[in-house]
């Protein structure tokens, strides 16, 4: 989540690591490190990222990072050299291969590639152990989490309140990794060492703590983590804890992090259980039962790190009784973190059907009202401008910033929005069981019997047309790779009500649609994209009466441009 806008959301954000006494920003960014998702070496593709074993000791004072980093790779091609992502602003301080240290000519780090020169070739499923000793102050985030790094904050009370957000320019902002979407590591164990009486807060399992000298070492374990993912939580934590027991039959623990108020924390405690069981039932088991559901207060408005998703939303509360920034990113869990996208092109599939849970999740509590309600907040935010797929590889900004192309905020608002017509046209088994087989690969998902795994808006294609049956290619031509929405051409001709569909590129759109004639309703199959009804003497019709299909809507259109004149007047 960076860019979506939620309504009720609070859009504050603590700027501290602005203040005066910040120190001197570092040089700027290569291009390079700025833009997750740049094309992979043939070196980073040659390689299995089994382990990241991953030490950090973090100075709120001087605002430094000590990393000392341990990765073993499985070689699936021959290989002479370790390719990986770095800030070069991180200075390194020792490079070793598999226990043996390297000269300072046999590394180096122009752009944010970290090219380490292997002491001998090695072949085809051998395994290397590449450590890394680095340090330095990270860059910065002014303005997380829509600019990535790390966040020095104060609590309330005036305590070092640290976090990492880092979506955008991705994990190689603070420490050696594959940047690209597919480089996820096997599994992490992180080393967090942080002055005492601070708390820090990792990804998957506590494994344990140390305390030595003023300073806590805190160990946590996961596995299949998202690059992105992997988070830093500083701070004088309090701890909220409670097991859930899922409908699945399993159980597993559920943590709130947070750094003041107890009563809200409480309060915002309390929805865990109905969101998890709400998603659960609606999409499948809770993807990480075996680590556990974590939450972490954060002095940034919130990010999907895998089980320890940030939240920074101010307690605010929506006008149908619950949390959307929670809601939003705990749907991450399913649809970012199990499910990544194999590429940035394809981000839709984790901001889309995140934000299309936030409708479904109010239509369960509050019914149609609050379901079609939140549709039409987000109907109104549609941009159109691009494409929310391109069919190219492309970085991470390039997706996101439409004045670089992007579609933007369409991949969170238009995504959910074409989602919801989808539902309607196929029905909600079909729409359920395809978004079950783009999670898990299985329409019958066991907790402890699916891994995370990779996804495409092909294979989603692919999903539909098996669970319908049908080849429904023409609908997503429209709504993903063409920038311009369907144009339903209404006309009247003495009692006889004449429908067209006018798309992008005249291809074929059968989309159906219905027309209230009376108290009757009418279905046009369109299949030809024409249809007409005949209408009784002086009958009145409402087409699309149930608002089931995203289409150009010049109402919208001209309330868009009304909004914009009175922010230009302003």
């Amino acid at each position: 989540m960076r860019y979506t806008v939620l309504p009720g959301a609070c859009l504050a954000l603590c700027l501290a690591a602005c203040s005066p006494s910040a120190p001197p920003a570092p040089p700027p960014l290569t291009d390079y490190t700025a833009n997750s998702g740049a094309p992979r070496v043939p070196e980073q593709l040659a390689v299995v990222f089994e382990h990241a074993d991953l030490g950090f000791r973090v100075d709120p004072v001087a605002r430094r990072l000590d990393g000392d980093a341990t990765l073993t790779f499985r070689l699936t091609s021959p290989l002479r050299r370790v390719v990986l992502d770095l800030d070069r602003n991180l200075p390194i301080d020792a490079v070793q291969v598999d226990g043996a240290s390297l000269p300072r000519s046999a590394y180096r780090n122009d752009d944010g590639h970290l090219v380490i020169d292997l002491p001998h070739p090695l072949g085809a499923g051998a395994r290397t152990r590449v450590r890394v000793v680095y340090h330095g102050r990270p860059h910065t985030a002014v303005h997380a989490p829509w600019d990535g790094g790390m966040v020095w904050s104060r609590t309330p009370d005036g305590q070092p309140w640290i976090a990492t957000a880092v979506e955008g320019e991705g994990c190689d902002l603070f420490w050696p990794c594959i940047d690209y979407p597919t480089g996820r590591p096997e599994r992490v164990d992180e080393h967090v060492t942080v002055p005492a009486p601070l708390v820090a807060v990792g990804n998957g399992v506590a494994v344990g703590m140390d305390e030595k000298n003023g300073l806590r070492t805190y160990h946590w374990r996961a596995h299949d983590v998202s690059t992105y993912g992997v988070s830093l939580n500083i701070g004088p934590y309090r701890e909220l804890t409670a097991t859930y027991r899922s409908r699945f039959g399993n159980s597993y623990p559920m943590h709130y992090w947070y750094v003041d108020d107890e009563t809200k924390a409480r309060a915002l405690f309390a929805e865990f259980p109905p969101m998890l069981d709400y998603l659960e039932g609606t999409i499948g088991p809770y993807p990480f039962g075996a680590e556990k559901m974590g939450v972490v207060e954060t002095p940034f408005l919130g990010m999907e790190h895998q089980t320890v998703n940030a939240y920074g939303n101010h307690y605010a509360k929506n006008p149908y009784g619950y949390d959307d920034l929670l809601q939003h990113e705990l749907s991450h869990e399913w649809f970012g973190n199990q499910m990544t996208n194999r590429n940035w092109d394809d981000m839709w599939l984790h901001e889309a059907f995140a934000t299309y849970m936030q409708p479904l999740y109010a239509g369960a509590l509050g019914g149609k009202q609050a379901y079609f309600a939140t549709l039409m907040h987000l109907r109104t935010l549609l941009g159109n401008r691009n494409a929310i797929v391109s069919g190219k590889p492309r970085r991470e900004e390039d997706v996101y910033n439409d004045d670089r192309g992007g579609p933007g905020q369409d991949i969170y608002n238009k995504g959910a929005l074409m989602l919801h017509t989808l539902r309607q046209t196929i029905g909600d088994d079909a729409f359920y069981r395809a978004v079950r087989l783009l999670v898990y690969g299985t329409e019958h998902p066991v907790p402890g019997q699916f891994a995370p795994r990779y996804a495409t808006t092909g294979d989603f294609i692919d999903d539909v047309n098996r669970v319908t049956g049908k080849d429904m290619r023409w609908f997503f031509d429209v709504y993903l790779y063409q920038a311009r929405l369907p144009e339903l051409k209404v006309s009247r001709d003495g009692q006889t009500l004449r429908l067209a569909w006018s798309v992008p590129g005249n291809g074929a759109f059968p989309l159906p649609v219905d027309v209230q004639v009376g108290d009757r309703v009418v279905t046009l199959p369109m299949a030809d994209g024409h249809g007409e009804v005949t209408l009784p003497e002086g009958a009145l019709y409402v087409v699309d009466p149930e608002s089931r299909l995203l289409r150009q809507d010049p109402a919208i259109d001209a309330y868009r441009e009304y909004v914009k004149a009175r922010g230009t007047a302003k």
